[in-house]
């Protein structure tokens, strides 16, 4: 009776210690992974709730809560226009939705540039800066990249005609770096038919701007060239004509001085009533 008393004992130790041994082992794998989320959180930086799209929105849909959802978010990193109060995005008494300027995706930050005011439709002004205007440039297939801009995108506008006095055409790029607002009647990249030739390119520009390019379409031919950003400007006047282009110099013609021929002149005598010229050189009287 003793021998099995000592023998379970033995076996009851022999599980303690089993036991503590994966105690052990837990505790050392639950301190490395505190370890590793202290150092994750020392990078990352504190953690705040933002909203986000919890689904894709396309171009004038209203905006509902149910759209939306929190997600945790670095605070050192926020978008300066992201939402963060339920009551600012949704305000009480609002005159209606709010409504989606650009098309998004889900889980995109839900940005002030992306909705409109609560109440305020989605058009064409809501995209315009202000002291900025709405301008429509005539395109067309020989417009350059009139197939390929999209709304969002930024061009530069180069004009091609005839100036007075001058031989030929002249091309000048008159604007740079502009943004498109507006392509035909989309003013949303998702819808703009792929392939599809632009008639219309509607840009956001200032009131100078307007007038020069209102000239500019009057006068002669515009032509765009797709820029990378708002930040690709170019100083200083481009410009190029036919002789340019192909690297014709004109040389200026050779000025050969007159020959003056010396005057030479003879006596004369009268012969018969009539002065005749004889062969006897004499000075030329002025």
């Amino acid at each position: 009776m003793r021998a099995v008393f000592a023998l379970v004992l033995l076996v009851g130790m022999g599980l303690a210690g089993v036991a503590v041994y994966m105690i052990q082992g837990y505790m050392a794998d639950l301190e490395s992974a505190l370890a590793q989320e202290r150092s994750f959180n020392a990078k990352a930086g504190k953690l705040v709730e933002v909203y986000v799209f919890a689904k894709p929105k396309a171009y004038g849909d209203a905006l509902a809560e149910e759209d939306v959802q929190l997600i945790y978010w670095p605070e050192k990193s926020l978008p300066k226009e992201i939402f963060r109060d339920k009551a600012v995005l949704f305000p009480e008494n609002a005159d209606g939705p709010r409504y989606i300027m650009r098309s998004t995706e889900a889980f995109e930050p839900v940005l002030a540039s992306r909705v409109t005011e609560p109440g305020q439709l989605s058009r064409l002004t809501a995209k315009l800066e202000k002291g900025k205007r709405a301008f429509a440039i005539r395109v067309g297939s020989d417009s350059g990249v009139s197939n390929f801009v999209k709304p969002d995108d930024y061009i530069d506008i180069l004009w091609t005609g005839s100036v007075p006095g001058y031989e030929g055409r002249i091309t000048r790029q008159i604007e740079n770096a502009v943004q498109v607002i507006a392509v035909d009647n989309a003013i949303n990249e998702g819808e703009v038919t792929s392939g599809k030739v632009a008639k219309t390119v509607t840009i956001a520009a200032t009131p100078e701007q307007v007038a020069r390019l209102a000239q500019a379409q009057a006068t002669g031919d515009l032509t765009l060239s797709l820029a990378m950003d708002a930040t690709e400007t170019v100083e200083g006047t481009i410009e190029t004509d036919t002789k340019s282009l192909l690297g014709i110099v004109e040389v200026a013609p050779e000025v050969v001085a007159p020959v003056v021929e010396e005057k030479v002149c003879y006596a004369k005598q009268r012969s018969g009533g009539v002065l005749v010229d004889t062969d006897v050189v004499i000075p030329c009287k002025d």
